[in-house]
């Protein structure tokens, strides 16, 4: 009898260990595709996985959301890689503070959208020159990509623009309510904020090409940025593709995630991957052909590569 109650407490125990196996998932601002990428990710990891309930936060972006995995507790992250890399070395916004990091997927590319409207006049990178701008929210990776396509462009942040801090829904807000001259926001296709700007009655949207500075932003921080387009069908009103800067997004976890939930994650992407597309578009951009190391500057979780190895997958 004895026995026989300590294996009933035993199995209560497990059960109720299963049930408390909370998951947070870090996204971004509401009007970007982090945060509905983040909410079908979360309910599909809470319906699939047994005994998992996961919850999408509304955040900063990528910045914010490596200090959350780095305050170790229970995290999954959307990123882009260059912000991953500050903080998986400890420096820029991380200096000193190093976070474990190991990537879980590569996800889709994220584009540099520079944005505007026809009435500034604002026709080429360097027609930011003495704007008022937006450079992205604190917290987000946006932010950081902004000011390097700044410095490759030969323009200081600090004294060639008047700079403010905003999110891409405060952005679009701003440039309605001709606040601000231009935003910069680096995101998916499409992103929710700037089809709301296109769709405006009484504005023309016009998107600024921004390759030029690619070459000089990778010999100094690292091969990170490539050249991809917007098409000019993306955003009502665009009057021709639209070349832009471009950054791996990835998903990240804590290095001490275990193998299990990792495998069990990734293993729950793909097998309800429809489910997760109804979501949003991108997650159509995860594909297991895509998991290779050059595209993260993150090691993969060992958890993921089990999952790789078992379906063919070679990341190198």
């Amino acid at each position: 009898m004895k026995t026989f109650k300590i294996l009933l407490l035993s199995s209560a125990l497990s059960v109720f260990a299963a049930q408390a196996q909370n998951m947070s998932i870090a996204t971004g601002g509401t009007g970007g595709v982090y945060y509905p990428m983040g909410g079908g990710l979360a309910a599909v990891l809470s319906k699939h996985i047994p005994g998992m309930s996961a919850t999408a936060e509304v955040t900063g972006g990528s910045i914010d959301n490596l200090k959350l995995v780095g305050s170790g507790k229970p995290y999954i992250a959307f990123s882009m890689s260059d912000a991953a890399k500050e903080a998986q070395a400890g420096d820029g916004k991380f200096q000193g503070k190093p976070i474990k990091l190991r990537t879980l997927l590569v996800l889709y590319p994220n584009l540099m959208h520079v944005v505007t409207v026809e009435s500034t006049n604002i026709k080429s990178f360097k027609d930011l020159k003495g704007k008022h701008i937006s450079t992205g929210a604190p917290g987000s990776a946006t932010e950081i990509m902004a000011f390097r396509e700044l410095e490759a462009a030969g323009l200081d942040k600090d004294k060639d623009v008047s700079r403010e801090r905003l999110s891409v829904a405060e952005s679009v807000n701003a440039i309605k309510d001709r606040k601000i001259d231009a935003f910069f926001w680096v995101g998916g296709l499409p992103t929710a904020a700037v089809t709301d700007l296109a769709n405006t009655p009484g504005m023309k949207i016009e998107m600024i090409e921004n390759t030029e500075g690619i070459a000089a932003m990778n010999k100094k921080y690292g091969n990170l940025y490539f050249s991809t387009v917007i098409p000019k069908t993306m955003y009502s009103g665009m009057a021709k593709d639209n070349m832009v800067a471009a950054v791996s997004n990835i998903l990240l976890v804590s290095e001490s995630m275990s193998d299990a939930d990792a495998y069990k994650i990734i293993k729950a992407i793909f097998d309800f991957k429809t489910e997760l597309i109804q979501t949003h578009r991108e997650f159509e951009s995860v594909k297991l052909e895509n998991q290779k190391s050059l595209a993260t500057s993150i090691p993969f979780h060992p958890g993921a590569l089990k999952y790789f190895k078992e379906n063919g997958v070679k990341t190198e």
